[in-house]
């Protein structure tokens, strides 16, 4: 860290709320949050993947950071030697060590961004952008939907740009209709100092299906996210989740909740039990990003149309292990006009 007293920003106390630790998480980017109690005593931390799980577990952003904390994380004292700490990190897939005193006080942080060289990835990501954008008519009448303008540029060029600044250089888009106009605009990627190449539909087959059209299969886990998703996740973290979880596939999902706009009447029979007046019921959604391990790909039964969820059912029946990443980012799947000009408003880029 550029301030050696940098890491002190991420000390919440259990006074704080799973919010204010993904708000920390966000703000100074250190992927770890150390929680003290009321005598600044060290109690343990709070991770991305932390509140994920918590919010898995029907937990609220307003609820106490104590219910989602990690009361048993790995520390280490501060004479250890910086080797020994490199490989900490290695063989526990942990990229922040806590350092504290014999009295449980902290006193540093490690962090492995500090001291790695370099952030490229190998990892591919494929983007799907061959949809016909129906719902947007008449912006999609001549433009492909992941061309649509956001802040002077095409959706799919912040998409592209966003996977770059986590280190993804090697894209796949898949096109279909008026995929020339994506291939004229991007060509080989060479101007945005990224390898992009293509895959041709000739008819849908899917979010999962047109992977069936890649000429190579990936050495490593890849990602897969539509062209139509705008959003502040970190690709980056979502397939380190992946493979911190050793998954074969993940799926980002996010919460949404929906108002009955009625009051319900709680019948047993005709007997009438109660009422809940307009309540709000919550589920989660496919948020339209995937990683997948490239022995997902064999589980694909040709050229032939997969959605993502079909292939996910087809994981589970070999009992190979398929996750959710909860997410709680700025996310805008822009697939009505609306969704299109309330973005234009929020520039969530």
């Amino acid at each position: 860290m550029k301030n050696k007293n940098q890491w002190k920003n991420s000390i919440l106390t259990t006074s704080n709320t799973i919010h204010d630790a993904a708000n920390n998480l966000e703000k100074y980017s250190m992927q770890i949050v150390l929680v003290v109690d009321k005598n600044q005593k060290f109690i343990g931390t709070v991770s991305d993947g932390d509140i994920r799980r918590g919010l898995l577990q029907e937990k609220n952003l307003k609820d106490s950071i104590t219910d989602i904390v990690n009361l048993n994380p790995l520390v280490v004292p501060s004479s250890l030697k910086r080797e020994l700490i490199l490989q900490l990190m290695r063989s526990n897939k942990i990229h922040q060590i806590p350092i504290v005193d014999n009295n449980k006080n902290l006193i540093g942080l490690h962090l492995w961004d500090d001291i790695k060289l370099s952030k490229d990835r190998p990892n591919h990501m494929i983007i799907m952008a061959g949809g016909l954008g129906t719902r947007l008519k008449p912006h999609t009448e001549d433009c492909p939907k992941p061309m649509l303008p956001i802040a002077g540029r095409p959706m799919l060029e912040h998409i592209i740009l966003r996977a770059k600044a986590d280190g993804f250089k090697r894209f796949v888009i898949a096109v279909n209709y008026l995929g020339e106009i994506i291939k004229d605009y991007f060509k080989d990627g060479k101007d945005l100092n990224v390898e992009i190449s293509y895959t041709n539909e000739e008819e849908p087959l899917g979010t999962a299906g047109a992977l069936s059209l890649l000429d190579y299969v990936p050495e490593v886990p890849f990602i897969v996210t539509n062209g139509d998703v705008i959003t502040d996740i970190s690709y980056g973290k979502i397939l380190d989740f992946h493979i911190d979880q050793e998954a074969t596939a993940t799926m980002a999902v996010r919460k949404h909740q929906w108002q009955n706009p009625f009051g319900v009447v709680e019948l047993d029979g005709i007997s009438i039990q109660g009422f809940t007046e307009k309540p709000v019921s919550e589920s989660y959604i496919n948020a339209g990003m995937y990683v997948l391990n490239p022995e997902s790909l064999s589980s694909l039964k040709g050229k032939k149309f997969c959605d993502m969820p079909t292939l996910f059912e087809r994981l589970n029946k070999k009992n190979l292990p398929t996750i959710a990443y909860a997410t709680h980012e700025n996310w805008v799947d822009v697939g009505r006009p609306d969704d299109y000009k309330n973005l234009q408003k929020k520039l969530l880029i």
